[in-house]
């Protein structure tokens, strides 16, 4: 049975010029390892692994155990198609664009055209080949490409075809191509000459891709349980909470629910259609909560869900590949480039051109708009976990869409043209476009294009929040601020407007910056100390009550034109007002801030409090913070990755903070949605 996975590797374990060694069952099992990234030291970052394993029956468990190995690795020359030609394979994509017939053939393709190897070795190979389908006169669609990655698994031995894995993904994603807009065909897809897959009446989306995989024989039925403990602690995954035991009854859930759902191309399954939408959602968070279940359990189901999500992300229209480059379009080669065009933004006073992207002009019904609409301020990562388990370079591809796409959507001048600045959006949105950025650095290949590219402009912005924030006194406090686009310290209250920011989105950002030191990013621990200093104040500060840590909106200076305030003393008392600027009073004349912190009487205050206001619900516990407690996408639920990368810092009152929240009264059941179940390494 043919066995092929991602594996990431702890910094420093599979040392540069090492092998790997894997025993199955007790006995050797040969494996080939095709390294991808490497780390600063030139250890093994990520490696796509490749076997060929003794069949198992249904139901039958084996183990594979991983080794380093002083020898040398096997580099043979690179393999050539030949023998899978030979053997007369090919894989046929067939579209029907208003009785207009375009095709593209992988044989033809891999006879004809330059093909580049994903994986080169004696247990399998990749090759990748691309163009756009052509009718019979070699009339190429404008719009519509083709992406075929044959994989074979050459068995008994290399002379022979073996199994072939044909993944294949349709895209409608060219960056500057006149009049993009949506197509609509019936599609086909033959491997061996045999139907695979067809779909009539497909409406294809501008600027998304969709994708399938067939198998050439049997697809082998191999479930992969990867040791996530080791991934956690190599700094790739966040540390989720390995004592959270996922809720059986959730994961026969995701999997009636995905099946049930519309999962084929251009479907959305699960994750809000129209991202920019308010409140606690599962796909918040540095993972999703579907990946986080399958990072805890390694559950099928939840890796069914997981893949079939990055699989799907391909639907939404952010995908914009430059054809003369064949990558995702890069800001230092169009500085001025915009997904979409607001005044003179766009222009380039040097090529005196316009660098926007071109926009859908066609008047027939539906063929500019689609059903998504994306967005980086509450936008998942759908595409790393699935890459980082699978080796399976679509996922690749679809990280670095997204990376992209979140500085491609920015106005040019906000994001300093080719620095690639994500400080023009919401403290969210800068948190999580810094996630998705920090991913594409950490991953892509080495030898990758891109690479080089992506790591730089993290490194600008990883600069600028140093330069801007933990290298000067913008605040003691230790939040975001960005007050030139208005959109940190927008929030109100008894002082104001123009007054508060928003703890919560705060925190993510916090969360971000230390999941980036983790995966070993040195440039991230100074803007981590100084972020770390605002979740652990709101829990240790003097004259702060740490039961209100999670607040919705905290005051931190007392008029929109005011200095920040230096305490976060100052900031609580500013904050724990009626909108009016008086004091909180219940109804039998007890003021909210002469209670004990975290006391009995604090509580009941609380408790009486709602009665006053008519608000139903059971009576407050002392310890237990305000912000919706209980809910695993509450504000305290929020900020508890935070707290968690500040208790790693090692600065004054991080454990303590820790500690301190680990022992509140009420706390979520992070056993169906654990994307922030994160505790401290």
């Amino acid at each position: 049975m043919p066995l092929t996975f991602g594996q990431v590797f702890a910094k420093g374990d599979l040392k540069a010029g090492e092998s790997v060694t894997a025993a199955y069952k007790g006995a050797a099992l040969p494996i080939q390892v095709d390294v991808k990234a490497t780390h600063d030291d030139g250890s093994v970052r990520h490696a796509v692994l490749s076997a060929i394993v003794p069949q198992l029956a249904a139901g039958e468990t084996a183990s594979v155990q991983l080794a380093s190995s002083a020898t040398p690795p096997l580099m043979p020359p690179a393999l050539r198609p030949s023998a899978l030609l030979a053997s007369g394979f090919n894989a046929v994509v067939r579209l029907n664009v208003g009785g207009v017939l375009y095709s593209a053939d992988a044989a033809q393709l891999l006879r004809s055209k330059p093909y580049k190897h994903w994986l080169n070795g004696m247990r399998a190979i990749e090759w990748q080949v691309s163009a756009p389908v052509q009718t019979a006169d070699g009339v190429a669609h404008p719009h519509l490409s083709v992406r075929f990655a044959i994989r074979n698994y050459p068995y008994p031995n290399i002379e022979s075809p073996g199994p072939a894995r044909v993944d294949i993904t349709l895209e409608n994603n060219w960056a500057f191509e006149p009049d993009p807009k949506n197509v609509t065909y019936d599609a086909e897809i033959l491997v061996n000459n045999q139907p695979v897959y067809s779909k009539a009446a497909l409406t294809h989306f501008h600027h998304a891709r969709w994708r399938k995989v067939f198998w050439t024989g049997a697809e082998p039925k191999l479930h992969v349980r990867h040791d996530a403990a080791y991934a956690s602690a190599s700094g790739a995954v966040p540390n989720y909470d390995r004592g959270i035991v996922p809720s059986a009854t959730a994961l026969a859930k995701m999997k009636t629910d995905w099946e049930a759902a519309d999962s084929g191309p251009m479907a959305m399954p699960l994750i809000n259609k129209y991202m920019p939408a308010t409140g606690g959602r599962p796909d918040i968070g540095l993972h999703h909560a579907w990946g986080a279940m399958y990072v805890l359990s390694m559950d099928a189901r939840a890796r069914q869900v997981t893949m079939g999500l990055g699989d799907l992300a391909g639907s939404w229209p952010i995908h914009y590949r430059d054809k003369a480059t064949d990558e995702v379009v890069s800001i230092l080669q169009y500085p001025y480039v915009r997904d979409m065009r607001i005044g003179s933004d766009s222009y380039n006073p040097v090529t005196k051109k316009h660098e926007d992207m071109p926009r859908c002009t066609s008047t027939e019904a539906g063929a500019c708009s689609t059903p998504y609409s994306p967005d980086s301020a509450h936008q998942p990562s759908l595409a790393y976990l699935p890459y980082l388990f699978t080796g399976d370079s679509y996922y690749l591809d679809e990280l670095l869409f997204w990376a992209n796409w979140n500085l491609t959507t920015m106005n040019p001048h906000y994001r300093g043209l080719a620095k690639g600045l994500v400080k023009g959006n919401q403290v969210r949105g800068q948190a999580w476009n810094m996630r998705t950025l920090g991913h594409a650095a950490y991953i892509t290949p080495d030898s990758h294009p891109m690479k080089v590219y992506f790591k730089q402009v993290l490194q600008n912005n990883l600069d600028f929040y140093n330069t801007t924030f933990a290298g000067s006194a913008t605040n003691q406090l230790g939040f975001i601020d960005n007050t030139a686009t208005s959109y940190a310290v927008a929030y109100g209250g008894p002082t104001g407007p123009g007054t508060g920011v928003a703890p919560w989105q705060d925190d993510f950002f916090t969360s971000v910056v230390g999941h980036l030191h983790e995966m070993g990013f040195a440039s991230a621990k100074p803007i981590l100390d100084w972020k770390a200093r605002f979740p652990i104040g709101r829990m240790m500060a003097p004259g702060y009550c740490w039961i209100d840590g999670a607040v919705y909106a905290l005051m931190v200076r007392p008029g929109a034109a005011s200095p920040y305030f230096t305490s976060m003393a100052q900031a609580y008392q500013a904050t724990m007002r009626k909108n009016d600027g008086t004091p909180m009073v219940n109804s039998s004349g007890a003021l909210y801030l002469d209670q004990p912190c975290a006391s009995q009487a604090q509580a009941d205050w609380r408790t009486q409090a709602d009665k006053d206001a008519k608000i139903w619900r059971t009576p407050w516990l002392a310890g237990e913070m305000t912000g919706y407690a209980t809910s695993p996408e509450g504000y305290p639920a929020n900020m508890q990755p935070a707290l968690a990368m500040a208790a790693a810092t090692g600065l004054p009152n991080a454990r303590e903070a820790w500690a301190r929240f680990a022992g509140r009264a009420a706390k979520a059941n992070y056993s169906e949605r654990p994307q922030f179940a994160i505790v401290p390494r």
